[in-house]
């Protein structure tokens, strides 16, 4: 039995969201104590998002569905020196017009799951380069660096695992830690944000945020993550070019998306069901876990075709879902 009261939370676990948070009953006490302000940050490294990105996206669209303030904010400045999370190795290093086009391709995902606007529950979309490109380095250090531990970044996962393999990580990269903790300070003192959520693989850099607002606000914030999309492999669902799910239909056709979700083997996209299913009670009264064989297939396809309406619109989703079995046997889907 839940032991939360807010709505926000209660609809969260309700869809098997929640991997993570730093403060269940904080978070839970300031959702009911009126409108709260939330962001998960979106790097500009493709011109369009990807299907693990989707589970951020939506808990974005429950926030703003439970009364409270979604900021979407896009990394034009943290592009510019590349999230190492979760890689082995260095990313490459994108123009500002390489990256100026792919903000330009990602935009418009937002606007089909959220509302825009500047007042009450109203999504905002905010640029870190807003903040980021204006910084004095040398006041920016001895304001900020002094508050993170070189010991503590050590310790952290992508830290070691470059190390272990001997493996390149560059001062630059190092740095992108203390940038996306500076981030959620900037929110919170600019629109009174206080929640971060992202994917579990974020969950030091939020915590580095929670600790740098604790420092240099003596504000408490919040960090929340939910479990990563995975292949069949338990690999994390990305941008990798060979294998990359895209959510805009001129890189990855809704037809392609809605067979590919339906597929849904072993790991591969796990807790996205649960994510998109416009009904949770309907969701439980379906008791996915317990589904084998045909039925499950057929719960899957279900699934798959609201996550693809989402997405493309019921028209396209219907009109995938009824020529997808024949075009997919005729090897026409691309």
């Amino acid at each position: 039995m839940s032991t939360t009261k807010s709505e926000f939370l209660d609809e969260l676990k309700a869809r098997g969201y929640i991997h993570q948070v730093t403060d269940e009953a904080g978070l839970d006490k300031l959702a009911r104590s009126g409108r709260m302000t939330g962001y998960i940050g979106f790097d500009c490294t493709a011109p369009s998002l990807h299907v693990g990105n989707l589970l951020g996206i939506m808990m974005l669209r429950k926030l703003q569905q439970a009364g409270h303030k979604p900021i979407v904010l896009i990394g034009g400045g943290t592009t510019k020196v590349g999230d190492p999370s979760g890689k082995d190795e260095s990313r490459k290093l994108l123009t500002d017009a390489e990256i100026a086009a792919n903000i330009g391709g990602i935009e418009s995902v937002f606007g089909k799951f959220v509302s825009f606007g500047q007042s009450g529950s109203d999504a905002l979309m905010v640029n870190n380069a807003d903040w980021l490109d204006e910084l004095n380095y040398i006041d920016f250090l001895r304001d900020y660096g002094r508050h993170f531990s070189v010991n503590r970044m050590l310790s952290y996962d992508l830290v070691k695992l470059r190390l272990e393999r001997e493996q390149p990580l560059s001062f630059i990269e190092f740095n992108y830690m203390v940038l996306q903790a500076y981030d959620f300070v900037e929110l919170y003192r600019r629109f009174g944000c206080r929640l971060q959520m992202g994917g579990s693989d974020q969950w030091g850099n939020i915590v580095n945020g929670i600790e740098l607002g604790r420092r240099t606000d003596g504000v408490e914030l919040f960090g929340l993550t939910t479990a990563l999309l995975t292949t069949a492999s338990g690999a994390k669902m990305g941008k990798t070019a060979s294998g990359a799910v895209w959510l805009n239909p001129d890189m990855l056709s809704p037809l392609r998306l809605l067979a590919i979700l339906a597929e849904h083997r072993g790991r591969r996209c796990r807790p996205l069901p649960q994510a998109v299913h416009r009904s949770a009670a309907r969701l439980r009264s379906i008791g996915l876990a317990s589904l084998q064989g045909a039925e499950l297939n057929e719960a899957k396809k279900v699934l798959a075709t609201e996550a693809t309406a989402l997405l493309h619109g019921r028209e396209a989703a219907d009109r995938a879902e009824g020529t997808g079995a024949r075009d997919l046997r005729a090897g026409n889907v691309v």
